[in-house]
């Protein structure tokens, strides 16, 4: 059987997530789909559960929905929790629905091991004060960087982030 996965966001139509994720199954040897499915924010809980109803075992969330996907949630990582915000939906075996947040350690990840960056220490700009943000700050912290100053468009968002954190 086929198990099924996909990401949420709305717009969705540039995401390469498909592409990456078929790829991945086909190098792998795993019968699975992955599918961009795009949710505007007033169709996203009954979506969703639409989604878990019909078997989807997994959920990958984007732009604007991460904030958001939080509520839908039967449990959150402390990753998800202190972040406020899930960029995966799990849905394991006993139906419970887990809420995680991988931006931040997929971003220290890829800055350690792929560009060898060396993060303590040293100060960090980040752009922008929205869902992405949010699951990176901690991870950031983690690494004990000697600043984090955070640009936005809106300087409110930006304050509530420093607030928040």
């Amino acid at each position: 059987m086929t198990d099924r996965y996909g990401v949420i966001g709305h717009p969705i139509a540039h995401s390469k997530s498909p592409v990456i994720h078929r790829l991945f199954a086909d190098m792998t040897g795993q019968d699975l789909s992955y599918d961009a499915i795009d949710i505007p924010p007033e169709e996203l809980s009954s979506r969703v559960q639409q989604l878990l109803a019909e078997g989807f075992r997994g959920l990958n969330v984007t732009v604007p929905h991460k904030a958001e996907v939080v509520k839908l949630a039967s449990r959150l990582s402390s990753r998800a929790e202190l972040a406020g915000a899930v960029n995966t939906l799990i849905v394991h075996a006993d139906g419970v629905v887990e809420g995680d947040n991988t931006d931040g350690i997929g971003l220290v990840n890829d800055l350690r091991r792929n560009l060898r960056t060396r993060l303590a220490g040293t100060r960090i700009l980040i752009l922008g004060a929205g869902g992405a943000t949010r699951g990176i700050i901690p991870a950031l912290f983690d690494t004990k960087p000697r600043d984090v100053m955070i640009a936005n468009r809106t300087v409110d968002r930006a304050q509530t982030l420093v607030q928040d954190f």
